[in-house]
């Protein structure tokens, strides 16, 4: 009952950030196709959920959860490639702080983070008082969790890894605070302590497929966690994905996960 979903979830979720990896180091000439082949994975893993929401067995359970890594890897690569960015794409003008710097910054991002909202708003609906609620705890915890990391890399983290970063991307570095310790970052463990423990009482007092659920949602928040953790920690996670990269042997950089800094 507890192995079995904690595995599938770090299962699903090593899966589907290589898949991201892999499709986000490949020729840019690709992207829009493998764009449009998610989009449509994407929309058949939302459409699969209004049926899955009404199924309160383990299985579904299982399902749901994958559809909603499913739908959160489209969405990263729609962010690693460049698609769904925000309208400010340019590096931070040297000197600025404060809240104009912060405004800078989710300007960089802000369009991804509005068509994750609103996906997950979307996904919430479809299974409003529905029995199986694993794809709506999943996607809201990972949305959590990339808020998260993206506050605590502006704010500024003791490892920034930066290696991971595509190129493309190498602006967004400029909007990373120094090298420290803030107490954001300690708020963000305790957090993501609470939504551990919160995650495994629950399956302890649920059953069959909502308890299944609960064990999942708590193995991607036990992950993420981890990826908080190596945020501090004289660590990369660059190497752990650079199998997956299609181009590693030319140099390319992979790109990072789909839970946490995409």
């Amino acid at each position: 009952m507890i192995a079995a979903p904690l595995l599938f979830a770090l299962a699903a979720w090593f899966l589907g950030t290589a898949a991201v990896v892999w499709l986000n180091s490949r020729a840019p000439a690709t992207f829009a196709r493998s764009l449009r082949i998610g989009a449509v994975l994407s929309l058949a893993a939302t459409l699969w959920l209004a049926v899955l929401v009404r199924d309160p067995s383990p299985a579904a359970a299982y399902a749901a959860f994958a559809a909603a890594i499913v739908i959160w890897g489209w969405h990263e690569l729609a962010f690693l490639t460049g698609a769904v960015m925000g309208p400010n794409r340019t590096l931070c003008p040297a000197g600025l702080a404060g809240w104009p710097r912060f405004r800078a910054a989710t300007a960089t991002v802000i369009h991804h983070e509005v068509a994750l909202a609103a996906h997950l708003a979307l996904i919430a609906a479809i299974g409003w008082e529905q029995p199986n609620q694993t794809a709506t705890a999943a996607f809201a915890a990972l949305f959590v969790l990339r808020l998260s990391a993206k506050l605590n890399l502006f704010l500024g983290v003791a490892n920034l890894s930066d290696e991971v970063f595509p190129a493309r991307l190498a602006y967004l570095k400029s909007y990373f605070g120094a090298r420290r310790w803030t107490p954001f970052y300690i708020v963000s463990l305790i957090g993501g302590g609470w939504l551990i423990w919160t995650g495994w009482t629950m399956a302890q007092a649920a059953s069959g497929g909502a308890a299944t659920g609960a064990m999942l949602v708590t193995g991607l928040a036990t992950l993420g966690l981890v990826e908080h953790a190596l945020l501090m920690l004289p660590l990369s996670d660059a190497a752990m994905w650079r199998w997956a990269s299609a181009a590693h042997t030319s140099g390319v950089r992979p790109a990072i996960s789909i839970d946490e800094r995409g």
